[in-house]
């Protein structure tokens, strides 16, 4: 009986240790691209590899300011009564952004994933009047840069760029505060946390229930039976 001749079934990524001819290398894309991807979101700019082009040439300019930096799970990085300075933008993790009183009670007001970009809105958050603090709840890699110096480059763009950025997100944090102190006082818990199941599902899983449980405006126990009655307890 002939026998048919063994084909070859490796498939190329089997060779990769082989350095095989057939196999194409790629350099990795180095560091900065993430950052320069996320800022050119967060301005509506189309990233593109043209360095001549006034867009590309911001985006540069503004990548230039970042540093890059990796952090632990509860790592303070901004505090009240001391101005913010800085502008974080998450490559990953997740943030919070909360006040506490003189006697420790924390009020959460947002929490912040990955792609967002973070400074201090509020005018009196640049000063030592500042009564925000923001927190890491998860590791977290982060672009950082001085506030004051981001805001001069963005300025140094003309034609309003800081006025129409700044805007933008002043109205979305401003717009998500007050739905959620309405909805604290017109609807009941278990419809709460439905509507954090529907719009932050990521964040069951990502963030301690005693904190969200602040974010929602109910006790750790209610909202240790809110999770068990939907079945994620």
């Amino acid at each position: 009986m002939k026998h048919e001749p063994i084909a070859n079934t490796s498939s190329s990524p089997c060779l990769l240790a082989e350095k095989n001819r057939d196999i194409i290398w790629h350099e990795p894309a180095p560091e900065s691209h993430a950052l320069l991807s996320g800022l050119s979101h967060c301005f509506g700019i189309h990233l593109n590899n043209e360095s001549d082009h006034p867009d590309q040439r911001f985006l540069n300019k503004l990548g230039e300011l970042f540093q890059k930096c990796r952090i632990e799970a509860e790592t303070n990085l901004e505090r009240h009564n001391r101005p913010w300075g800085n502008v974080y933008l998450i490559q990953h993790g997740v943030l919070r952004l909360f006040r506490e009183s003189p006697t420790g009670k924390v009020a959460i007001h947002h929490f912040f994933t990955e792609g967002d970009l973070i400074w201090p809105v509020f005018g009196r958050s640049r000063t030592s009047r500042n009564t925000l603090c923001l927190t890491s709840v998860t590791p977290a890699t982060l672009w950082v840069a001085d506030f004051s110096a981001f805001r001069a480059t963005v300025q140094a763009r003309g034609g309003g760029a800081w006025e129409k950025f700044a805007i933008v997100l002043t109205e979305e944090v401003a717009e998500l505060t007050s739905m959620r102190e309405f909805r604290k006082h017109t609807m009941p818990a278990k419809e709460r946390y439905g509507l954090l199941l529907e719009e932050y599902p990521e964040l069951i899983k990502r963030v301690p229930d005693n904190q969200l449980a602040s974010w929602l405006g109910v006790v750790p126990a209610t909202f240790s039976r809110l999770k068990k009655a939907t079945g994620n307890g």
